[in-house]
């Protein structure tokens, strides 16, 4: 099988950003945006996906967390459809329910290449260290159309919203790694039309 890595960068008046994503690593991660909860929640995708993920990224910090995190699940949703490639021979779908402590929460996930995106999640603080908790939104929202994929992440039971904010990036990690592995039995790609 061909090896399915990418390399992504995106450069705007606001952010410069790399990502360097394979999906059959070692969970091998190096990542710095600037927001030390950003750069936990990111290793642990893909610490818990088993992916190697290199991220740097540059933003304007000075105004707010939003274009750092908004543009960087661009671009990281955006090396997901890069290396995921034509889709033959996936399961195309990941779902995975996760606890974490007290939280938990499903992820299900299509790699059918069209974007939707629905999120039912309940944080009750503005931040989690220094990265604001509305951009958990925007963030998979970008993953998502970026990488056309139908995502779906529901909160299930929570109160620590560190916990909570875990378990998402963790059971979206789980969910991809699901959907982008081979099965012997699939052909081509999962589809009655012949084409994602």
């Amino acid at each position: 099988m061909k090896e399915r890595i990418s390399n992504i960068t995106r450069h705007t008046s606001e952010t410069d950003i790399r990502v360097d994503f394979a999906i059959d690593g070692s969970g091998v991660t190096k990542v710095d945006t600037g927001i030390g909860f950003f750069d936990h929640m990111l290793t642990n995708f893909g610490k818990h996906g088993i992916f190697d993920l290199d991220v740097e990224v540059k933003g304007d910090l000075y105004i707010d967390s939003h274009h750092t995190i908004e543009d960087t699940g661009i671009v990281l949703g955006q090396a997901i459809k890069e290396a995921v490639g034509d889709k033959k021979c996936i399961k195309r779908y990941g779902s995975v329910i996760l606890p974490m402590d007290e939280a938990l929460v499903l992820c299900s996930l299509d790699l059918s290449g069209r974007p939707y995106f629905v999120y039912d999640v309940n944080l009750t603080v503005d931040q989690v260290g220094y990265m604001d908790t509305e951009m958990v939104k925007e963030f998979f929202y970008a993953i998502s159309y970026s990488a056309g994929m139908n995502l779906h992440i529901k909160m299930l039971s929570g109160s620590n919203n560190h916990h909570i904010i875990e378990a998402i990036f963790k059971s979206f990690a789980k969910a991809l790694d699901e959907a982008t592995k081979y099965d012997e039995r699939i052909t081509d790609v999962l589809s009655t039309k012949g084409a994602l």
